[in-house]
């Protein structure tokens, strides 16, 4: 029997791209090449399916131009690389990996959060500098992160997440603003009291943004927002590239008017806005917040078995826009 063609667009774990093996005809980037739009179409050209990363963006173009594939299967919980829109339209599947990365990712955020209240990137500098010669009593001085008011913008799974062990691990007081409140029960475990987003801003002394892109977030913290802010505060964004606008935070940080912030994504990432390298008070890592062996497994693992799932037996495990397909089928009969 022939094998569907899918293509893997980024270099996985080997044993992983051999179970798809097994199932398709596979064509794969393992030499982690990075493709411009028109070098994606290009590959995708008599594939049914497509392993994504968040990087690999599925439009219409270039759906129109690729009329076999059926289905793109993101490793990551996010998918603003994906036109969902478009993809129902033309009846391509979307599927994601939630859930597998959810605690490794609030981790993480706590990790950033407490590198950057804490000062720590901005010390080990000084130190691999060889400018230490003396202890100051002030030396490095930065907030406590314990029994302090910990504000976080967007509660799904991983904000939960950062909100239990910010209550249950810090004793902190922990608020929250979402696009619709959480109901009673999920509040009280999370032990977080829902705010409107200006009084988030205006009481947390560390901001955390865990909320999805789109274009209704695009620059959701901007000069304004990040000037309502605590002069004290910190601000930590391990959600997306584009929630915060970069080059305000950097003129922020530059002139005090916030403390310190934590980045681990930037607009037009892999590219950092250059004025952010030029402020000693921000952390900075590369988008590595699930970054744990068994995680990155886990994600690439279920983006495999959307992809198996979909094809040999239209069954995949995290679907998006299967409604919207399935409704689309319908109208066609």
């Amino acid at each position: 029997m022939t094998k569907d063609k899918i293509l893997v667009a980024r270099a996985i774990f080997p044993d992983i791209l051999e179970r798809l093996v097994e199932h398709f005809d596979v064509e794969s980037n393992q030499d982690d090449a990075v493709w411009n739009k028109a070098h994606l179409i290009e590959k995708l050209q008599g594939k049914a399916g497509v392993f994504t990363t968040g990087g690999d963006q599925i439009d219409a173009e270039v759906l129109d131009a690729c009329p076999d594939l059926r289905i793109c299967a993101n490793m990551a919980v996010g998918y603003n690389n994906f036109d969902i829109d478009a993809m129902s339209a033309r009846g391509v599947l979307a599927t994601n990996a939630p859930d597998v990365l959810t605690e490794t990712t609030a981790d993480f955020g706590f990790a950033l959060l407490m590198a950057t209240a804490r000062r720590v990137a901005e010390s080990e500098h000084y130190l691999r500098a060889g400018r230490w010669s003396r202890w100051a009593v002030d030396m490095f001085a930065g907030a406590d992160i314990h029994g302090s008011t910990l504000g976080i913008i967007g509660m799904g799974r991983i904000g939960q997440g950062i909100a239990k062990r910010g209550a249950l691990g810090f004793g902190m007081r922990v608020v929250y603003h979402n696009r619709s409140r959480l109901a009673a029960a999920l509040e009280a475990e999370c032990r977080a009291t829902f705010v409107g987003k200006d009084e988030l801003l205006a009481t947390a002394d560390h901001v955390m943004l865990v909320v999805p892109y789109s274009p209704a977030t695009h620059h959701l913290i901007g000069a304004s927002e990040i000037a309502s802010m605590k002069p004290t505060a910190t601000l930590v964004n391990i959600a997306r590239g584009g929630i915060v606008d970069d080059a305000a935070l950097a003129e922020a940080l530059k002139a005090g008017r916030i403390a310190a912030a934590g980045l681990d994504v930037f607009e037009g990432e892999p590219k950092v806005h250059p004025a952010l390298l030029d402020v000693p008070n921000v952390v900075l890592t590369p988008h590595i917040a699930s970054a744990s062996v068994p995680t990155r497994r886990a994600m690439v693992g279920l983006a495999a078995d959307n992809l198996i799932g979909f094809l040999t037996r239209d069954a995949p495990l995290t679907p998006i826009n299967l409604d919207a397909i399935g409704a689309r089928r319908r109208a066609a009969r």
